[in-house]
């Protein structure tokens, strides 16, 4: 009856909005019967009045005379249907999100009726209601500025006294739902962004500065959730550990940049707060201490995930003061985050007078904070879900209690295992790249790149200050100064006096030309390693070529003979593989590393801003190893491709550490020979091979072919000519089909590779030859086979097998001869063209005028599914 009533009138008329309200002013209840009519005049009223905001101004003209929000207001309480109130908060952010005109605005503000609303009790079992309820604060968070938030708060000689917008919506911070959190974050962010100060000294005054301390309390348990998560996948890998290691890591990146944003709003205050309740909730007590593996500790973090964890606050969370805490602290040994009482900042974090008691009173609403969510003031939270380590064979070293967090540090880098080292690295490199921190900090930890120490002498030589220019023309320069910078003793006092870290640091004294050495002697110790995989050695390539961009000086005699020996044992293993399975591919796979290497390491422009990876997410993932993800025996061409690679990046840094530590300059290519000339009588030309390589259909001389006989199908025998043939670093084994009017000639029909073939005479059948038939590509150096997070997305390919059948012994011992003379001349080539780069002495003095040319053997794969 209401539908067809009103149905006829124009849809977007002032007539129409007239008509709605007066039926809306007639309603005395909402029932079951005209609850239709209700929700349609609802959503029509918001219609109309977007539609007259930009249209025509007497549509709002007539909203405020008549007072509609007050008959809004009026119609939600006299319903009792769960979809008016839905429908009534759907069409009041509706019209706050599309009004623009300012005056509309304030009229929706005033009066009261925003705040009646926001604090109406709507039933929030309702999941869609409470989806509807969160979107209307957010909307009007949306409209926010020093004007209108004014009419949302009450005042008491001029201090606000009630912001019912700001507390309700901090109310459900904590909600299971992911939805729910970030449409909170997005309101108390418009909030914060404002910039009224009567506002910031509401939120950062009693009790409502407990949000602050409580939301750093949410993510300590996430913290602990998350390294339960990282420690369970390292330990036990699954199909989809990956992605949910990745998601894991969104979350937790998401918290600490919502921290940034809070920050970044220019609030008194507030970043003491968080600096305050970051320290003495989450990094004192558990980051640091689980740097140290204790069996006894039962709130022990994994190593890897506080790195993670440091990196991460350290990069997100753009604070000056917590960035050179973190790494004043760095100076003091474990014992003095483990034995020390943090008892005194339950109820004050700081002297600001902003409490930081986090605990939720029982009477509080159940949607408010998330029952999860750890107090500063509990009691740790049990093993169970608390930071376990999923590495608890650290070295001794690393155990240690008298060592400083940096020296910890420095252990892990010698003596930890792959992870470890990575994560160290990592918060080394994160410090290196911290604008907020202090020269002084770095220069005290032995990281100050040596570019920042040359300018900031040279500017104390400039304004007359005499050590400056003394240190600078001196030939240590900066590294013989005594003591350290007055910015790191006051962050030790601060750490002793504020935070009440009763044990004093270590080494305090110490130069920090000694900690400077005691950082180029891990780095030099972790390249002479070999049970560290070539990513992580890199980044260890990068950090170091940080410290020292262009000079060689610091390297002793030690460090040089260390790096000699090292270098001379990757190079007899090269050499090794220039006979291997995969020597067709030594010289491509080596001038292509040669360049990542250098771009990545040793490059010398924009070091100000680059880094090693975008990301330190890898040192959560589990192990990318291709031959795990099949049952690949260790024989097999495909783990032995894999090594090949690992052995040629661990070459490559060495080789160019080596030139790096003499002090030349890197030369763009390798020092390689350029591909040689075939002899006349080569096989290869004998035949009438090209350039191009043994392709399906085309001819060639069966001079020295041998006839066999091979079944690809079962019984479906095929006679064949059988050819071994190399053209420079490449070769191939050759099936060819004779020509019936050209008996001289045949035309080929299959072609493998010759490395790695593994020829071997059948002991039962003299006549028999295997050879092995491995893959004519490295799957994993095609980037196309690899999604983003280095998961194969086809199968690893495996190796196949020939059986040739010869017509007697003779010929088979031919083919045989023919193989092995084919493969002797293909690794003679290969180590012809690495001749200059494995002679150390002749490398470090060639020029850049050697050019490596990739391509010369990678233009010659077989297609494998030629057969």
């Amino acid at each position: 009856m209401w539908l067809s009533f009103w149905r006829s009138r124009d849809r977007f008329s002032l007539d129409q909005l007239r008509y709605l309200t007066d039926q809306l002013t007639k309603i005395q209840i909402v029932n079951e019967i005209n609850k239709d009519f209700v929700i349609e005049a609802l959503r029509s009223i918001a219609e109309l009045i977007t539609y007259g905001d930009q249209h025509d101004p007497r549509f709002f003209e007539h909203f405020m005379e008549k007072q509609v929000m007050g008959e809004l207001v009026r119609i939600l309480k006299l319903s009792r249907i769960s979809s008016v109130p839905l429908q009534l908060l759907q069409t009041v952010s509706i019209m706050i999100q599309n009004l623009r005109s300012e005056h509309a605005i304030y009229y929706m503000f005033s009066n009261e009726h925003m705040n009646y609303l926001i604090t109406y009790s709507f039933d929030f079992r309702n999941e869609e209601l409470l989806s509807y309820y969160i979107s209307f604060l957010r909307a009007i968070s949306g409209k926010l500025n020093k004007n209108t938030i004014s009419l949302l708060v009450k005042t008491c000689d001029d201090e606000i006294v009630s912001f019912p917008l700001y507390v309700e919506a901090i109310r459900f911070a904590f909600h299971e739902e992911n939805m729910v959190r970030t449409a909170v974050r997005t309101v108390t962010l418009n909030v914060y962004h404002v910039g009224d100060d009567a506002v910031n000294r509401y939120i950062t005054s009693a009790p409502h500065a407990d949000y602050f301390s409580n939301l750093i309390s949410f993510f300590r348990k996430q913290s602990m959730d998350f390294n339960k998560l990282v420690s369970d996948t390292l330990t036990n890998p699954g199909p989809d550990s990956t992605s949910t290691i990745i998601a894991a890591v969104d979350d937790i990146e998401d918290n600490l940049y919502y921290f940034s944003d809070i920050v970044s709003a220019g609030i008194p205050d507030i970043g003491t707060l968080i600096t305050d309740s970051f320290l003495v909730v989450l990094i004192f007590p558990l980051l640091f201490p689980s740097l140290r593996i204790v069996g006894d500790n039962e709130m022990q973090s994994g190593v890897v995930t506080s790195l993670y964890l440091l990196c991460c606050i350290l990069r997100i969370l753009k604070i000056k003061d917590l960035a050179n805490t973190i790494a004043a602290a760095l100076f003091y040994p474990l014992e003095a985050f483990t034995q020390s009482s943090w008892g005194k900042f339950n109820g004050h974090i700081s002297g600001d007078g902003f409490t930081s008691k986090t605990e939720v009173s029982e009477n509080d609403n159940l949607n408010s904070y998330d029952p999860r969510c750890s107090m500063v003031n509990a009691p740790y939270i049990p093993s169970s879900s608390g930071f376990h380590s999923a590495h608890a064979h650290s070295q001794n070293d690393c155990r240690s209690s008298n060592l400083s967090l940096r020296e910890v540090l420095l252990a892990y880098v010698t003596k930890g295992n792959d992870i470890e080292v990575l994560g160290s690295l990592g918060l080394l490199a994160t410090l290196l790249q911290t604008k907020e921190l202090d020269e002084s900090m770095l220069d005290g930890l032995g990281i100050l790149p040596q570019r920042k120490q040359h300018k900031k002498l040279l500017l104390e030589a400039l304004v007359g200050e005499a050590s400056g220019e003394e240190q600078l023309f001196s030939p240590k320069n900066s590294l013989a100064r005594d003591g350290i910078g007055s910015e790191l003793e006051y962050y030790h006092e601060k750490i002793k006096e504020h935070y009440g870290v009763s044990s004093q640091a270590t080494d305090v004294g110490t130069s920090p030309l000694v900690r400077r050495f005691q950082v180029i002697d891990a780095l030099v110790s972790l390249f002479c390693r070999s049970n560290i995989s070539a990513e992580t050695l890199w980044d260890g390539g990068w950090l170091l070529r940080q410290l020292l961009p262009y000079s060689e000086s610091e390297f002793n005699s030690n460090h040089l003979e260390l790096l000699k020996v090292s270098y001379n044992s990757c190079a007899s293993a090269l050499m090794e593989e220039a006979r291997g399975i995969w020597s067709d591919f030594l010289v491509t796979v080596l001038c292509e590393e040669w360049r990542k290497c250098k771009r990545e390491n040793f490059q010398t422009v924009a070091m100000e801003s680059s880094s090693p990876r975008k990301e330190w997410t890898c040192m959560l993932l589990p192990p990318h190893k291709l031959s795990s993800e099949v049952d690949v025996p260790d024989e097999s061409s495909f783990v032995a491709g894999e090594r090949m690679l690992e052995l040629v990046k661990v070459f490559v840094l060495q080789h160019q550490l080596q030139i790096f530590a003499l002090g030349k300059p890197l030369p763009e290519q390798p020092p390689i020979h350029l591909p040689g000339d075939l002899p006349v009588n080569h096989r290869a030309k004998t035949c009438g091979l090209d350039v191009s390589g043994p392709k399906p259909g085309i001819e060639l001389g069966l001079g020295d072919a041998v006839p066999c006989r091979i079944a690809f199908e079962r019984g479906k025998e095929r006679h064949f000519w059988f050819l071994a043939i190399s053209v420079g670093t490449s070769g191939w084994l050759v099936l060819a089909e004779e020509l019936p009017l050209r008996q001289t000639h045949g035309v080929i029909r299959v072609a493998a590779p010759l490395a790695g073939c593994n020829p071997k005479i059948d002991d039962k059948h003299p006549k028999w030859l295997h050879v092995r038939i491995r893959p004519s590509s490295l799957p994993f150096l095609d980037p196309a086979k690899f999604n983003d997070n280095g998961k194969s997305k086809t199968k690893a390919l495996i190796d196949g097998r020939w059986t040739l059948a010869f017509r007697d012994e003779e010929s088979c011992k031919s083919a045989l001869l023919m193989i092995v003379e084919e493969m002797g001349l293909q690794s003679d080539e290969v180590h012809r063209r690495l001749k200059p780069l494995l002679n150390l002495e002749i490398a470090t003095d060639s020029s850049s005028s050697s050019v490596c040319d990739p391509d010369d053997s990678s233009s010659f794969r077989t297609n494998p599914n030629s057969l």
